[in-house]
């Protein structure tokens, strides 16, 4: 949430490490799974809707407001004993609460991390967020479902070895960690080009 709050009308437009979007659509792409996995969690994950974005007029509060719903859901005293149905992974095989919130999280510390590549800023997650990250993308099936258009994540990418612990969740996840590198290298042109001699 942190980062979406410095997001500006100018971001929105940017590129993002997500194939063929930017920030607006990462942001509308946010929000709709908050409130998917939000709707899921009360047992309304296979109904129609629940999932699509929305076109929101200013999409960083449509997507805070996300946060807020997804948040209050999770929170919940009985979401630990419901299954959730998650029907952008699979029809009719609900999930148990502690899997499908694994996926949640995952998804979300990387498109954190694609959300601050994007407008230029720092993301490191804390030691703990990293390995229980790295728990889950270690398990995320790899093979041809990953090549085919749409697939949640892009095959595995190559890191050097000695990289960060967080190098690895993106890489297993099929970020190439040095995007952000390229990115604000991008910025840096764009701003000389654009500060008057």
């Amino acid at each position: 949430m942190a980062v979406a709050r410095v997001v500006s009308r100018e971001h929105l437009d940017e590129p993002t490490p997500c194939a063929g979007w930017v920030v607006r659509d990462l942001l509308r792409h946010m929000a709709a799974q908050h409130r998917g996995f939000a709707a899921s969690s009360g047992g309304r994950g296979g109904e129609p809707g629940v999932w699509d974005g929305c076109d929101a007029a200013d999409p960083v509060a449509d997507y805070l407001d996300a946060c807020e719903v997804v948040l209050a859901a999770f929170a919940d005293p009985g979401v630990a004993e419901r299954s959730f149905e998650l029907p952008e992974i699979v029809v009719g095989a609900p999930f148990p609460p502690a899997v499908a919130v694994s996926f949640h999280f995952v998804d979300y510390v990387v498109h954190g991390w694609d959300l601050a590549c994007s407008i230029g800023m720092p993301f490191q997650p804390d030691p703990d967020v990293v390995e229980a990250a790295r728990a889950v993308a270690e398990v995320v099936p790899t093979g041809k479902a990953r090549e085919v258009a749409g697939a949640a994540f892009a095959p595995i990418v190559e890191i050097p070895a000695g990289g960060r612990a967080f190098d690895r969740v993106l890489a297993l996840l099929g970020r190439d960690p040095a995007w952000s590198g390229l990115m604000a290298e991008r910025q840096g042109k764009h701003n000389e080009t654009d500060t008057p001699p």
